[in-house]
């Protein structure tokens, strides 16, 4: 942990500017708290009202201090900020919490407030959390620098280290987290992220040995690249985040030439590279903390076979029909499994995957805990899934049981207690047991402990970019002429279809007549990125009749588009059929360069079937890619069709985001659409590059 967030999240000693004698008040709760839960630092007040507060000697001012500070806690209001940092920075103080709302989150005036009291922080080299924050705390060493409602109750330190941008919500998230007595070691509200940001403070308490397990709240990023590395960090630590990220809005992106820039919205490209870098993303507070849990108490997978022991057949055919839904397997046992569970299951039960130990179980309890030790050390069973109900008389038994299954194996295990009572789940929480309330939530789990084991086994140096763009290449900026674009991809190993420029009707005929197949002509003009849009495009033209529709087709273009620039016609060969894909980069507001792969063609925008990663990219990485489109089907030989050459396609999407990742701020946008995959190979019959001027 960097020197400046040690200060920050555990400091060895603190202020509290604002301090007030009544310890209800935004500033005394702090100091209540901090005496409450045996904060052992000095503490100073600060206040010119009071010569004592709480027992404690109050100070008149900042520099009447008689020792170092490690964190000022600023409770003043937002116009006395930007000085009380001034004085703090006089005194060497490295790190604040400011409370203090009316900043950015107030409009013009707050915004331009808070730049003052950032350069004010900067010039000191202070590290602040806030300003608009309910603080944080840090439970491992009783730092209660807050004013939330959650140090109110009990505060033991835990495995798990929570960040949020919402102080209200991210409190209520808290309190859900000691229900389940899933403890915080840390809880930090970055409020409006002046300095200190989501990503810099997650990596910050991810790097204290104690913490196995982020979790976060998320409304908004102000820089992605930021939240790449830190996740890419946690991945090699082997810590997993869990995140709640709201906002499914075209917030952060802009306005673009290209479908990729289009369809780029900010949710949706965090989605792929959450998936990239192993976040797990959850839909909302009580599915996070399900995750949460599993994380904190559960070992990784080796794959993502279920076994599933039930005391409901039902139960365990919901169990079934949600993992195949998640793209999770209920493997069928072995023989040798089988042949043990038919010693151990009433004949009434069943064998099979799930197992039904039917409710034989309560008369004879080693057939439950034998069960599940069958059903664990099969070798296609991955995770364990153990489904219960009710049993209030047996809790004790049940408690001490699956404890026992659970140190038996090595495998991860959860148990599904449905209404279970607060003993069963103290009792198993205590003992280091997984347990969800329900079937969905426990198959939900199992899919993130098996995604990011998936995402961690991968983990691999990123691909190295490739080159800059030449410094006059297309130096007036806008779209980039076909053939020109065609050579600098194909320099790169993009498989692009062949392409000829032809300046006149006639020469798109001559250029037809040396071609063996039949041909497509398209509009070339710096003015037109969508050809189709303008009727810019005809296909399966011969012999004499290119010349004719050459000619047809630039004065179609002409009338639908008056003024238009226009250079000539592209004339290329027919492409063999084949599945119609989409491959685009661009460069994102938040994200960087972006790379993006889906179903293409004019359906592309239609059915938005498109999956985004960080460039550049693995073909490894590619393969996950195909495996996130709901259409990979159409891939893999639908309706007797045959399967294309996906290794062909990873590579060729591989290709394009070294190209687009190494080529520069110049580089805005590319569209390969469509690309034809088939079981040949992939082939860009179509680009568009877009360029800023030199």
């Amino acid at each position: 942990m960097p020197d400046s967030l040690k200060a920050l999240l555990a400091p060895a000693s603190i202020a509290l500017v604002g301090a007030s004698a009544d310890l209800d008040k935004l500033g005394g709760r702090p100091l209540k708290f901090l005496l409450d839960k045996g904060y052992k630092g000095p503490i100073y007040p600060i206040n010119p009202k009071y010569p004592e507060i709480a027992g404690l000697r109050c100070y008149p001012s900042i520099s009447a201090l008689p020792g170092p500070v490690d964190l000022a806690i600023v409770a003043v209001p937002a116009r006395d900020v930007e000085a009380t940092l001034d004085q703090l920075g006089a005194k060497g103080v490295p790190a604040a919490v400011v409370f203090s709302s009316g900043f950015a989150e107030m409009g013009e005036d707050g915004r331009a407030m808070e730049a003052r009291m950032l350069a004010m922080a900067r010039k000191h080299s202070i590290r602040v959390v806030g300003p608009n924050t309910l603080g944080l705390l840090n439970s491992f060493d009783a730092v209660m620098a807050t004013f939330s409602q959650y140090p109110s109750g009990p505060v033991a330190p835990g495995p798990v280290a929570f960040a949020t941008q919402s102080g209200a919500f991210g409190t209520a998230i808290a309190a859900l987290c000691r229900r389940r007595q899933l403890n915080l070691g840390y809880f930090v509200n970055t409020g409006n992220e002046a300095d200190l940001a989501f990503p810099e403070v997650m990596a910050a308490m991810l790097a204290d040995d104690r913490i196995r397990v982020g979790c976060g709240y998320l409304e908004g990023m102000k820089d992605g690249r930021a939240m790449i590395a830190m996740a890419a960090g946690a991945l090699k630590q082997g810590k997993p985040i869990v995140v709640v990220k709201v906002g499914r809005t075209e917030a952060g992106a802009r306005a673009a030439a290209s479908h990729t820039g289009s369809l780029a919205v900010e949710d949706r490209v965090f989605d792929g590279i959450a998936r990239q870098t192993g976040l797990i993303r959850a839909v909302n507070e009580e599915q996070m903390l399900d995750f949460v849990e599993a994380f904190a108490y559960c070992p990784l997978p080796e794959g993502k076979g279920i076994g599933v022991v039930t005391q409901s057949g039902g139960a365990g055919v919901l169990i079934a029909d949600r993992a195949a839904e998640l793209g999770l397997t209920i493997p069928t046992l072995t023989a040798a499994t089988q042949a043990r569970l038919r010693q151990i299951v009433p004949a009434f039960g069943s064998i099979a995957n799930p197992v039904d130990v039917t409710a034989q179980f309560l008369a004879q309890p080693s057939i439950l805990r034998d069960s599940i030790d069958a059903v664990m050390a099969d070798p296609g069973v991955h995770i364990g899934i153990v489904w219960m109900q009710l049993m209030d008389a047996h809790v004790d038994m049940l408690v001490e049981l699956f404890a026992q299954a659970r140190a038996n194996t090595a495998k991860p295990l959860i148990i599904v207690w449905v209404a279970a009572s607060d003993k069963a789940l103290t009792g198993l929480r205590e003992r280091g047991v997984c347990v969800m309330r329900g079937a969905d939530p426990a198959v939900e789990a199992a899919q993130a402990l098996a995604r990011y084991a998936d995402t961690k086994q991968r983990l691999a140096p990123s691909p190295t970019p490739g080159r800059a763009l030449p410094s006059d290449f297309h130096r007036s900026g806008g779209v980039v002429p076909t053939l020109a674009a065609q050579s600098l991809l194909r320099a790169a190993g993009v498989i692009l279809a062949p392409a000829e420029l032809a300046k006149t009707p006639e020469d798109a005929g001559r250029i037809a007549g040396q071609l063996a197949r039949s041909v497509a002509l398209k509009i070339e003009s710096p003015d037109i990125a969508h050809k189709t849009e303008v009727s810019g495009v005809r296909l399966g033209l011969t012999g004499e009749e290119v010349t004719a529709a050459a000619r047809d087709l630039i004065a179609d273009v002409t009338v639908r588009k008056p003024g238009v620039r226009i250079d000539g016609v592209v004339v290329q060969p027919m492409a063999s059929p084949g599945v119609e894909m989409v491959i685009g980069y661009r460069r994102d507001p938040a994200f960087g360069p972006v790379i993006m792969l889906g179903l293409g063609g004019i359906f592309v925008e239609v059915l938005k079937d498109v999956a985004f990663r960080a460039a550049p990219v693995s073909p490894d990485e590619v393969r996950v890619m195909i495996e996130d489109l709901k259409g990979k089907a159409v891939l893999r030989g639908a309706r007797g069709k045959p399967a294309v050459d996906e290794a062909a396609l990873a590579e060729l999407v591989a290709a394009v985001s070294r190209f687009g990742a190494g080529a520069g701020d110049r580089l805005v946008e590319l569209d390969l659409n469509p690309v034809i995959a088939d079981p040949d190979g992939a082939t860009a019959v179509d680009w568009l590059m877009v360029v800023e001027p030199a």
